[in-house]
C-alpha cells in the first residue's frame, strides 16, 4: 500500500526533477543583480495596487476556510461569513489596463507549473514581463495571477458535490477525490498554505514601502539611509515571492490529476517549508527596516514640528489659535478641550482672543493645588476686570501609558471645573520638548500665560497666581514686576488668602503670634508661656498655629485636634490651608529667585528664607505682629525661652513696646553656633547657588535629600 501511495506519474516526476535543478542559485549579489537588470519602470505603469490587493486577501481567505476547517471537513464555505460586501473598489477602475496583464500572468503561471519549467527561469521570466511595473506592482499583479489560478482550483473543489456545472469540471481536473482522501493531501495543503501567508506577508511589506516613498517624501527619500538600506533589499524579496507562487502552482498542480494514491514525499513538502522559512526571514528583515524608516520619520516630523513651534511662538499672530492648535491640536482634534466636571467637549475656538493660562503638570498633581487653583479660577468671577481661562496640559510618557495612570488622570481632571485635554496622548512629543525646553517644566508645576495674540507673557505664572491671586492679572513679567515693587514685609503678605480673620485683628489693633511646629510638647509650652506673658504685659494676643510644611497631613490633624481640644490656640480648618502658607512662602522665593534677588539685598527675601530656615528646623518657630508691619520672629526653643522669662523684660517691654523689646531680647539670648537648616522642594533655576544663614551670617553647606511622603 505505501509503495502505490508514493508512486509518481510522469507529470510530477518531471515537475519535481526541474524543480531541483532549479534550487542551486547564484549567489545573492548576483541575483540580485540579474533581477535589477529587468527593472525598467515607466511612469504611465505607475498604478494603485491596494484594491488589488484587497480582493486577493478575499480570495485566499475563501480559500483558507475550505482548507482549515470547511470542505475538508464535510462544511460548506458559504455558511461561513461572508466578507466580500466589505470589498470596496471600482470595478472599471481595477480592471483598466489590467485584466490582461493579470490574465497574462495567470496563463505564464498555468503552464509553467503544468510544463515542469525550470523555476529560477520563469521567475526571471516573468520578472522581465513586468519590467516596466514598480516593484510593488509586480509582486501583487504576479499574486493577484496566483490568486486565480488558486481561486479556480478551490471553487471546483468547494463546489463540485453540489454544483451540476462544477462536477463534470472536477473529473476532468481530476480533483474529485481530494475531498474523499482529505487526510492523504491535508500536510501538503497545509505546507503550501504557509507559503502563501509568508508569500503575501512579504508583498504587503514591500507595497508598504512604497506607500511610505509617496506619502513621506518630505521626510524620507529613496537614496537615505535607512530608506535606501531597506530599499536595496526590495529586488530579492520581489524575485523570492515570484518563486514561492511559481512553487505554490506547481504543487497544486501535481494535487490536481494526483488521485488519492500521491501522497507528497518529505522532500516536497520540505520544499514548501524551505520556501516559506526563507520569506520569513524576509518578511522579519523588511519589517525592521521598515521600523527604522517609521522612527527616521518620526524623528524628521518631530524635528520639523519643534522648529514649528519655535517659530509660531517667535512671531506676531492676530489672536491665540495658531499657537493653541500647535501645543494642542496637532492632529486636528475636532473637540481636544474638556470641562472635567461637566465632561463637556469644547473645541479650541473657546479660547479664541482669551488670555490663556496653562497648568503644565505631570500626574502628581495634588488635591491641594486643585483646590486654590479652582478657588482662584471662581474668585474672577468677581472681577469685571480679569478674564481668562485655565487650560490642564497634562506632561506623560506614553511609552508607558497604562490603565493605572490613565484612571490617575481621569480622576484628577473630573475634579477640574476649568478646561483640560480630553486625552493626554494628544500632546506630542515635540510639544512635550519645546515645554521642556523653552518653558523649564521639570515635574513642578507651572503655568504659562498667554495673551490673547498667542503671545507668552510669562513663562510662569505660577508664583505670582500663588501669592496675589486675581490682582496680578494679565499676569505678565512686567506686571510682577510691579507688584513686587509696591510690595512689603507685612502680615497681608503672610496671611493673604489663608485667614480673613487675622485681617480684622489687625484692624483692631491686636497682637497675632503665628507659630509652627510638629513637636505638641512644645506648642503646649509655648502657648502656655505666650499667654502667661501676654497677661503680664497685658496685651491682646491671638496665637495661630501655621503647622510645618514637612509634616504630613495627618500630623497635622492630630496636632490640630489637640490644639482646639485643649484650647491652645487657633487652628486652621483644613490642611490645604497649611498647605498653601508654605506653599505660597515657596512661590515668594521662587518669585525673588527670578529676579535674581538674594538676602543681601531684598528685605522681604531675607523673612522669607528666615521663616522656612526656621520650618527646617526641629525647633519650631514664632513670629509676632503688632499691626500690619511691625514684627519679631525667631527660633521656636529660644522664643519659649525668652518668653519663660518675659519678669526679666517686663518693664522694658512697656517702656519701648511688646514687640521692639522681644526682638532685643532674643537676639541678645541667640548663640550662632546653632543656628538654622533651610529645605527646598525641587530643583533647577529655583535652587540659589549658595544659601546665607538668616541667623548668623554664615554660607550653609548644601545636601541633598530624597523624601516621599506617604501621608
Amino acid at each position: 500500500m505505501a509503495s502505490t501511495q508514493l508512486k509518481l506519474g510522469p507529470k510530477q516526476q518531471n515537475l519535481m526533477r526541474d524543480r531541483r535543478s532549479g534550487s542551486s542559485q547564484s549567489d545573492d549579489t548576483a541575483l540580485v543583480r540579474q533581477v535589477r537588470e529587468t527593472h525598467a519602470p515607466a511612469r504611465s505603469y505607475m498604478l494603485d495596487v491596494k484594491p488589488v490587493l484587497r480582493v486577493i486577501d478575499e480570495i485566499f481567505h475563501r480559500s483558507r476556510l475550505g482548507t482549515e476547517g470547511g470542505v475538508l471537513l464535510g462544511t460548506h464555505v458559504d455558511s461561513l461569513e461572508d466578507r466580500t460586501s466589505s470589498l470596496s473598489y471600482n470595478h472599471d477602475e481595477l480592471l483598466q489596463g489590467l485584466s490582461y496583464v493579470i490574465q497574462k500572468i495567470y496563463i505564464e503561471i498555468s503552464c509553467r507549473s503544468l510544463g515542469g519549467a525550470d523555476a529560477h527561469l520563469s521567475a526571471m521570466e516573468l520578472l522581465r514581463f513586468l519590467s516596466s511595473y514598480s516593484w510593488e506592482a509586480k509582486v501583487v499583479l504576479s499574486l493577484a495571477g496566483f490568486s486565480v489560478y488558486y481561486g479556480e482550483f478551490w471553487l471546483v473543489v468547494q463546489l463540485c458535490t453540489t454544483n451540476s456545472l462544477a462536477k463534470p469540471v472536477a473529473i476532468l481536473k481530476q480533483v474529485t477525490d481530494i475531498i474523499e482522501h482529505a487526510e492523504s493531501v491535508k500536510t501538503q495543503l497545509q505546507a503550501i498554505d504557509d507559503l502563501i501567508k509568508a508569500i503575501t506577508n512579504v508583498t504587503k511589506r514591500i507595497v508598504e514601502f512604497s506607500d511610505m516613498i509617496k506619502l513621506q517624501s518630505q521626510y524620507i527619500s529613496e537614496d537615505t539611509p535607512p530608506l535606501s538600506f531597506a530599499m536595496a533589499h526590495i529586488p530579492a524579496a520581489t524575485y523570492w515571492v515570484i518563486r514561492g507562487i511559481l512553487a505554490s502552482a506547481s504543487h497544486i498542480s501535481i494535487l490536481t490529476g494526483s488521485r488519492y494514491e500521491y501522497i507528497a514525499s518529505t522532500t516536497e513538502v520540505w520544499e514548501l517549508s524551505s520556501l516559506a522559512h526563507k520569506l520569513k526571514n524576509i518578511f522579519e528583515h523588511l519589517t525592521s527596516e521598515l521600523d527604522n524608516c517609521r522612527r527616521y520619520i518620526v524623528e524628521k516630523r518631530y524635528d520639523e514640528d519643534y522648529k514649528n513651534l519655535v517659530q509660531i511662538f517667535q512671531s506676531l499672530h492676530l489672536d491665540n489659535m495658531k499657537s493653541l492648535r500647535a501645543l494642542i491640536s496637532h492632529k486636528d482634534d475636532i473637540q481636544p478641550l474638556v470641562v472635567g466636571t461637566t465632561k463637556v467637549r469644547y473645541n479650541l475656538e473657546v479660547l479664541r482672543r482669551r488670555h490663556v493660562l496653562l497648568l503644565i503638570t505631570d500626574l502628581s498633581l495634588s488635591y491641594e493645588e486643585i483646590v486654590i487653583l479652582d478657588h482662584v479660577y471662581k474668585e474672577q468671577q468677581n472681577r469685571a476686570e480679569v478674564e481668562y481661562e485655565f487650560v490642564w496640559l497634562p506632561i506623560v510618557d506614553a511609552t508607558v501609558w497604562d490603565d493605572l495612570k490613565r484612571e490617575k488622570f481621569e480622576d484628577l481632571k473630573s475634579k477640574m471645573t476649568w478646561y483640560a485635554v480630553h486625552d493626554p496622548l494628544i500632546i506630542e512629543p515635540p510639544v512635550i520638548k519645546f515645554i521642556r525646553d523653552y518653558w523649564h517644566f521639570d515635574k513642578k508645576m507651572i503655568i504659562v500665560s498667554l495673551d490673547p495674540q498667542g503671545r507668552v507673557s510669562s513663562e510662569n505664572a505660577f508664583h505670582m497666581l500663588w501669592i496675589w491671586g486675581n490682582v496680578a492679572f494679565p499676569f505678565s513679567d512686567e506686571r510682577e514686576k510691579t507688584l513686587w515693587n509696591a510690595e512689603s514685609w507685612r502680615l497681608e503678605l503672610v496671611a493673604d488668602g489663608i485667614d480673613q480673620e487675622i485681617l480684622k485683628w489687625i484692624d483692631t489693633g491686636k497682637y497675632i503670634c503665628l507659630f509652627g511646629s510638629d513637636d505638641i510638647e512644645w506648642i503646649r509650652k509655648f502657648t502656655v508661656s505666650a499667654k502667661a506673658a501676654a497677661r503680664e504685659a497685658q496685651i491682646p494676643l491671638e496665637l495661630v498655629y501655621a503647622g510645618r510644611s514637612t509634616a504630613t497631613r495627618e500630623k497635622i490633624r492630630r496636632v490640630n485636634r489637640t490644639i482646639e481640644t485643649e484650647n491652645l490656640g487657633r487652628t486652621w480648618p483644613d490642611y490645604t490651608s497649611t498647605w498653601f502658607f508654605w506653599s505660597r512662602l515657596d512661590s515668594m522665593r521662587c518669585s525673588k529667585a527670578k529676579y535674581h534677588k538674594t538676602v543681601d539685598n531684598d528685605a522681604i527675601l531675607r523673612e522669607v528664607m528666615t521663616l522656612l530656615s526656621y520650618d527646617g528646623s526641629d525647633h519650631g518657630w514664632v513670629m509676632v505682629w503688632r499691626g500690619s508691619a511691625e514684627t519679631v520672629r525667631g527660633n521656636g526653643q529660644l522664643a519659649l525661652i525668652t518668653l519663660d522669662d518675659f519678669g526679666a523684660w517686663k518693664i522694658q517691654a512697656s517702656e519701648i513696646g511688646f514687640v521692639p523689646e522681644f526682638t532685643n531680647q532674643l537676639k541678645r539670648r541667640h548663640q550662632p553656633q546653632h543656628c538654622t537648616r533651610l529645605i527646598i522642594p525641587g530643583f533647577g533655576p529655583d535652587i540659589p547657588d549658595k544659601v546665607v544663614c538668616t541667623e548668623c551670617g554664615r554660607e550653609m553647606e548644601k545636601f541633598f535629600m530624597f523624601r516621599c511622603c506617604t501621608d
